[in-house]
């Protein structure tokens, strides 16, 4: 397993506490990365600070970016270029996540596959898979492999309204757009068609010929999808859910709700026609409809909830319903 030589690229923005949890646990890994790369796009020293003591115990190097290259597609196409050629793998972590001790073995294990050009694993702080023997007939979960799931409202409507990938596994796109990612913690690997941005690993070569979209400026929602779509041309994608870790969602860095819920809307129309270019308009009215209703549900939180989760709720829902309204006139267009 050794043999295979791989780098870990890690994009920061003003969260030194986050990388330092995140440096914690690749000290405890059962395997160690040739090199750590830490890209950071911070307009302070704070991080740079932080991270002196690690230079002892860890491959590390930091590297400080120009204006011009923050944003987290364009500090992992810095990453990349600045990472040695000797590499069989690349592996990108969020800055706020904490691996478990066997986490880049397993991950990295799916490359012994030479069809395989990428791998992500299991967020366990997120994972609502429970196990369960029986399987009865309700719109209520969706199983797989001896596990359930317990569907939330909104999804249990999409069900009932033939607008919900029920019996798609999660990780694969269904025409109408709109899955799920989330696979149960069975310790198996799954082949998806797209991978999770806070912990994917792909081949170095593959990266001669594609890189991360510049179309996904700043935070950059659903920039994982972009480039596992064009990835996946190249060779299988694979979850590896015995590779686990968890995703803490640091608040800082992140764009306000109205900005996030524009994003939801014109990134998931954009990530979606890449990847089913031709859908057939039943899947294009479908699409629209769940677009609705989601909508729909984030007003209805600004109903119900109290005055700071209200107007978060409001913000996003005029997001979405702005970026709705575009995609009447303006469709996005690639940008690689």
């Amino acid at each position: 397993m050794k043999s295979m030589k791989f780098s870990v690229i890690i994009c920061t923005y003003m969260r030194p506490h986050s990388v330092i949890r995140l440096l914690d646990s690749l000290l405890l890994q059962t395997i160690m990365a040739d090199e750590i790369l830490l890209i950071d796009g911070s307009v302070n020293t704070e991080t740079a600070q932080v991270v002196n003591p690690y230079y002892e115990k860890l491959p590390l190097s930091y590297h400080s970016v120009q204006p011009e290259e923050r944003g987290l597609t364009l500090q992992r196409n810095v990453g990349v270029r600045l990472s040695s050629e000797s590499s069989d793998v690349l592996v990108f972590l969020d800055d706020d996540v904490v691996l478990s001790e066997d986490f880049l073995k397993h991950l990295i294990s799916c490359f012994t596959d030479s069809e395989v050009v990428g791998s992500d694993g299991l967020v366990t702080n997120e994972c609502r898979w429970i196990p369960c023997e029986k399987q009865p007939k309700s719109n209520r979960y969706m199983f797989i492999d001896g596990y359930k799931l317990t569907l939330s409202a909104r999804d249990r409507l999409r069900s009932y309204l033939g607008l919900f990938p029920k019996h798609i596994q999660p990780g694969i796109t269904p025409l109408y757009g709109h899955g799920k990612s989330s696979l149960p913690p069975t310790g198996k690997s799954y082949e998806v068609d797209h991978l999770i941005g806070c912990m994917m690993a792909f081949r170095r070569s593959l990266f001669s010929q594609i890189k991360f979209s510049s179309y996904f400026i700043g935070y950059g929602l659903y920039e994982d999808y972009d480039f596992s779509v064009r990835a996946g041309k190249f060779g299988k994608l694979i979850t590896n859910t015995a590779a686990r870790l968890e995703h803490h969602h640091a608040p800082s860095g992140r764009p306000n709700t109205y900005k996030y819920g524009k994003m939801v809307v014109s990134n998931g129309w954009y990530v979606w026609r890449l990847k089913h270019p031709h859908p057939g308009m039943i899947n294009i009215f479908k699409w629209h409809m769940i677009t609705l209703l989601l909508m729909l549900f984030r007003l209805t939180n600004v109903i119900s909830m109290n005055s700071e989760t209200r107007r978060q709720a409001l913000g996003d829902f005029a997001g979405r319903t702005v970026a709705w309204f575009k995609l009447i006139f303006i469709k996005p267009r690639p940008k690689l």
